[in-house]
């Protein structure tokens, strides 16, 4: 072989080589799928297991993309870690898909399975032969499941959008995260009528037991706090006509969060709540206090909008003092005295006004003769369902005496006391002051109080 020839093999070699190595670094490091009979231990030898300098921990079993923030799911836990859970969460990424930023980029979790049932080391997240995704805690009990077992599930995707999709050979969805939404929304993702999203007790706390609830249906969209009955703390009413067979829903758009109440894509939302537009990775989250915010990756988690907080500001959330408590421009007090020097009510923790103020002495059905309604003026209350309408003050008050279970009189009227409207909580959370500029109208509390058993 001549020296030509020689020169000539080492060249495409050359060239071969370089090309090869091209396209093996053009390969994506992510890891978006899974397929059956494939199973992941929630162990801390586990690849992908990332220690955050908030608490937080993170074993990705699944990551989508990389550079920037993305989608893993995996396991997730927060604080002293002795509980887990299987979840999807946004983290931040570098261009070989590592898990970075340990210090700053902290996870946010934005859909989990296991809410009320957190599992523990060694907890196993198999995808079985027969197509179920299973979660077992470490004593083999299971704590969560999809039940797709015999449904032709073919394998498990991490979408870009955040959807944790089982799919079958024809890449169809039989089983999706989005369609079971816990207290968060991401970009493109609906909540329909039916569905709600359920804050967190708290952010250590994860079971669905938290007290605030965010459900849209053919009146528009709402925000409650568990009672009995439910009471409403934002209301969103959309009126119209029916366009749309479609059940309603909202969708978070880059830019808004879109009411589709009477219409359907790819029609016009029927109202929308403005956003700010996103530069980087956005979700939306009801929060255990309440809040819907929405955060966006900004050098860090930022909140760029609260989308509950509107013309009454802090002071319209249930519990933003506690139960029986004023909030006034933000500061918390207890009712004070009556004309007579009595006092009712005290702070529920001493030096904490915002955690709330509770009866001096309990209330008594049995004791009912020994009731009285100590009067609040100048006060309103964050929702107002008209328990009797076209009344006065006096019928008002009657009406939740002779009531047990009612614990409050809220009376309001425009120009005339004697057209008012009366409403008789069953369990009083925060009062706020009421600035008729803003409300237009008069309003009072008279709170159903206790006078204490004389011992002869």
């Amino acid at each position: 072989m001549g020296i030509n020839s020689v020169l000539a093999l080492l060249f495409c070699s050359t060239v071969f080589l370089a090309n090869s190595l091209h396209l093996v670094s053009a390969q994506p490091f992510d890891y978006p799928t899974a397929n059956l009979s494939t199973s992941w231990i929630n162990s801390p030898s586990a690849p992908h297991s990332v220690q955050f300098t908030d608490g937080s921990l993170v074993r990705a079993t699944l990551l989508r993309g990389s550079f920037g923030p993305k989608f893993a799911c995996g396991f997730y836990c927060n604080g002293k870690c002795d509980s887990y859970l299987f979840a999807v969460f946004i983290v931040q990424t570098n261009s070989g898909s590592g898990i970075v930023q340990p210090n700053i980029g902290f996870p946010q979790v934005v859909w989990a399975a296991n809410r009320n049932h957190p599992v523990k080391i060694n907890a196993t997240l198999q995808l079985s032969s027969d197509g179920n995704l299973v979660l077992r805690d470490a004593d083999g009990s299971v704590a969560w499941s999809t039940n797709t077992g015999g449904k032709s599930v073919a394998g498990l995707n991490l979408t870009e959008s955040g959807n944790l999709v089982l799919f079958n050979k024809r890449r169809a969805v039989v089983w999706q995260s989005f369609d079971h939404p816990t207290d968060a929304l991401v970009p493109g993702q609906k909540l329909v009528a039916a569905q709600r999203l359920t804050a967190s007790v708290s952010k250590t706390n994860w079971a669905e037991a938290g007290l605030y609830s965010l459900v849209v249906n053919n009146k528009g969209l709402f925000a409650y706090i568990q009672s009995n009955p439910p009471q409403a703390y934002y209301e969103r009413t959309v009126s119209g006509s029916e366009t749309s067979k479609t059940p309603s829903y909202i969708k978070l758009l880059n830019g808004s969060l879109a009411l589709y109440i009477h219409s359907a894509e790819p029609s016009e939302p029927s109202e929308t709540i403005p956003i700010p537009q996103a530069s980087s990775a956005q979700y939306t989250k009801l929060e255990s206090d309440g809040h819907l915010r929405v955060y966006e990756w900004q050098s860090g988690w930022k909140v760029v909008a609260d989308l509950l907080t509107g013309f009454y500001g802090e002071c319209a959330y249930p519990l933003v003092c506690g139960k029986y408590s004023i909030c006034s421009n933000g500061q918390c007090s207890c009712p004070g005295s009556s004309s007579t020097g009595a006092t009712y009510f005290r702070q529920l923790i001493e030096k904490h006004p915002d955690l709330g103020c509770t009866e001096i002495t309990p209330l008594s059905c049995s004791a009912s003769k020994n009731q009285k309604l100590f009067h609040v003026p100048d006060v309103t209350y964050f929702t107002f369902n008209s328990s009797i309408s076209n009344t006065n003050v006096e019928s008002c008050k009657q009406a939740c005496l002779r009531d047990c279970s009612c614990k409050a009189a809220v009376f309001r009227y425009g120009s005339d006391p004697s057209n008012g409207e009366c409403f008789l909580p069953k369990e009083v959370f925060s009062l706020m002051d009421n600035d008729m500029e803003k409300t237009h109208y008069n309003s009072s509390a008279f709170l159903k109080v206790q006078n204490p058993r004389r011992v002869k």
